[in-house]
Formats: C-alpha cells, structure tokens, sequence
C-alpha cells in the first residue's frame, strides 16, 4: 500500500510503500490517529524493502493511503 505524507515548510513530501502483509491498513491508520493526537512525538514506519522511516508528528501536514493494486499507471491520464 503506498502512503504519502506532507511535511509543514517543505516543498517536498515522503512516499513510501508498505507491505500489506506486515501493516495491516487499520494498523497503520491507528498509529497514524495517535501520532496526530499528540500521543507519540515521532511516527515510525518500515517500508517495503525494511528500511524504517521516522517522521515528526507535529510536523505533519497530511497523510495519504493508497492501494498498492491499481497497477502501473501508463501516459497522462489517471
């Protein structure tokens, strides 16, 4: 599954895919909600190939959650 997470006063975002068999999508979505609450000062999360990713909560903007099964995506359009 792929996540996009916005950071405040960067021009760049974090884009990471998450292997759905580790994470389950409700998982992520509640250490998400208590990272946004104020409940832990970093979010962690491990991307496909192992490698761990720390982000600062009370830098984050906004969270997205994709699905990883839409394919390729081929030309201009969506």
């Amino acid at each position: 599954m792929d996540i996009r997470i916005g950071i405040t006063q960067s021009a760049r975002e974090i884009a990471l895919e998450v292997d759905e068999t580790v994470t389950s999508r409700d998982a992520l979505k509640t250490a998400i909600d208590d990272a946004l609450a104020g409940k832990t000062p970093t979010l962690w999360l491990t991307d496909k190939k192992g490698r761990d990713v720390a982000v600062p909560t009370a830098r984050i903007s906004f969270v997205e959650i994709g699905s990883a099964d839409s394919g390729p995506r081929i030309g201009f359009g969506g």
